[in-house]
Parts: structure tokens; sequence; C-alpha cells
């Protein structure tokens, strides 16, 4: 999961949101918060809710643990809720980052609790999908212009008398609404919950021959197993998504980056270092996630056999 600006212009109450995982900013002493250079000590690091994400900071807390020493915390926290974690001490680092302007603008710009600190390797998409079997017998449907003509087939009750487009957690990011209403296509947003319940639902789409349209993304897992087939939106142009209101474009190509509290930047100690320095790609990323989602390994057993196939990529981190 998940480049991103947030559907709505939602207020973030930063002492009182509550986070995915049953974690709160501001309620809980921060533990620990950022060790000296010398020493690791305390790392915490956040984990927001797709699995993508979560691939990401298995190795990272399982390479900070067993080369560095540190006592990693992961917090379970939806994106937002995680920046205002910088500067209560509460989060160290972010280890996936899409995109988040608003939140760059207020949480670096503005109140300097936090910095960048470089990008993940990653390339992430997201759009509109259909299963393979939708593309195969509707070839036009991967045109958006022709996505009226087939509303009809995607109608279900929570969409009333418009075809449903099936989105993921409604705190991921997405310009769904605004694209559906700019685009004057005759669709209504319809939140599935999770990241599961998306992949869930195009599995039986594809099993049962379902119509389905929905917003799905890369790097993610799941496409390995079934070729999703995007639909072609209206080109993106930079600052076609300037007014969140008014976008009627495609979603850019996001490069993911890391984004960590200035506390933890300044004092530049191990787990700095390694956040800093961690770099991968989207197979790599994808490979680690479906050890997680569909072998069943835990977060710290699917890093360990990661770390172990790839010693090479773990030392270079650990070189900077």
């Amino acid at each position: 999961m998940k480049l991103l600006r947030l559907t709505a212009t939602a207020t973030l109450t930063a002492l009182a949101l509550t986070a995915c995982g049953g974690e709160k900013i501001g309620e809980t002493p921060a533990a620990g918060g950022s060790a000296p250079a010398q020493d690791c000590g305390a790392f915490n690091l956040a984990v927001n809710p797709w699995v993508g994400y979560e691939a990401n900071a298995a190795v990272i807390a399982y390479v900070a643990e067993k080369n560095l020493g540190c006592k990693v915390t992961k917090k379970d926290l939806k994106e937002e809720i995680a920046w205002q974690g910088f500067g209560t001490g509460e989060v160290d680092a972010i280890v996936e980052n899409w995109g988040h302007d608003d939140l760059r603008k207020k949480y670096i710009d503005e109140q300097k609790t936090a910095v960048a600190a470089g990008e993940t390797g990653n390339k992430g998409v997201i759009g509109w999908y259909v299963a393979p079997w939708m593309a195969a017998q509707y070839p036009d449907i991967t045109d958006w212009n022709n996505l009226n003509k087939y509303a009809e087939q995607f109608k279900t009750s929570e969409s009333g008398d418009k075809g449903q487009l099936l989105d993921g957690d409604p705190s991921f990011v997405t310009n769904d609404e605004a694209l559906v209403k700019n685009l004057k296509l005759n669709y209504k947003v319809v939140y599935a919950g999770s990241e599961a319940a998306l992949i869930t639902a195009f599995r039986q789409s594809e099993a049962k021959k379902t119509p389905l349209i929905g917003y799905f993304y890369e790097p993610q897992w799941f496409l390995s197993e079934l070729k999703l087939v995007k639909i072609n939106l209206p080109k993106y142009e930079t600052g076609c998504d300037a007014d969140a209101a008014k976008i009627a474009c495609d979603y850019p190509e996001y490069v993911l980056d890391k984004i960590v509290s200035k506390k933890f930047a300044d004092a530049n100690g191990p787990a700095y270092k390694l956040v800093k320095a961690f770099t991968w790609t989207n197979d790599d990323q994808n490979l680690v996630a479906k050890y997680i989602s569909e072998d069943k390994l835990s977060a710290d057993d699917a890093a360990k056999k990661w770390v172990e196939a790839n010693p090479d990529k773990v030392k270079a981190w650990l070189a900077q």
C-alpha cells in the first residue's frame, strides 16, 4: 500500500485520534525517545495499515534489533496519525510515505518536527483496476470514457442506482470521489475497509466472473497472483491534482520515501543511519509481503528469511 493525497480535508485532532491497531498519539509516554549516536537504544517505528509497508518495517526492525542491538517498538498507526507522533517523540520513523504534500507542509515546513530521510527505492502506482476476465470480455472498459456504459453491471446494494467503485481503507490516499464527480461518472465510491478486503473482492470477481472495478496499487504482491488490468484515466500532468476538489486526472507515479522525526535525525544514531540507508526494489518488498500475507510467516520470520538471502544488500545499509 499505498504517494498519496488524503481524500478529505479532515481536521487532525492531534491528541485524540485513534490509530489503526488501537494506538493513540499523546495518551502514553514516549518509549524512550531517540537514542544518542553511540548507542542504538529505543527505536519507535510506525507501521501503516498495508502489507507492503509492513514488509519495509519488518526488515528494518529485524536488522535494527539483530545487527545494531536496538530496542524496536512497532506502532500500528494510520498515516496521518503517525505524523503527529514526530512532535511528541512517540514516532521516530515512517518508512513508506506516499506523497502527502499536506502533511509535509504541516510537519516538515511549519512545525519542523519531521524531516525527509531519502527514497525507499520503491515506485508506487495507484489507479482503478478490473479483474482479467472483465478486460478480456469487455476490452474497451479500460478506457474511462466507456465506464458509464458499464455502470449498470457494477451496481450493488451499497451503491444504489449507481455503479460501485470499490476503495480500500478510508485512510488510504485517494482522489476517487473527486474523480467520479469531475469526470461525470455514474458511480459511487464504496469503501471495502482494508487492503485484505480489496484483495478478497478481486479474487472473487475473477473466480466467479462477477463485475468489479476498484482502487488498487503497486508495489503489491497480489499482482503476481492475479494480473489486474488498469483503467486508463485522463493522463496525469504536473499540477492537475493541485486542487483536490477539482482533480480530473490519473494519479501520478509516486517515488516512495521515508520520513523521520527531526530529533531522531539530529541524534544521528545507528537506527537513523539504517533508516536513511535502507533502499530496495518493488520485487524485494513484494516477496516479503507475500511471506507475511500468503505464507503466513510472522513479520520477524519473513524479515529473517529475506535478510539471510540478501546479505550484500543488508551489508550495504550497515556500511553507511
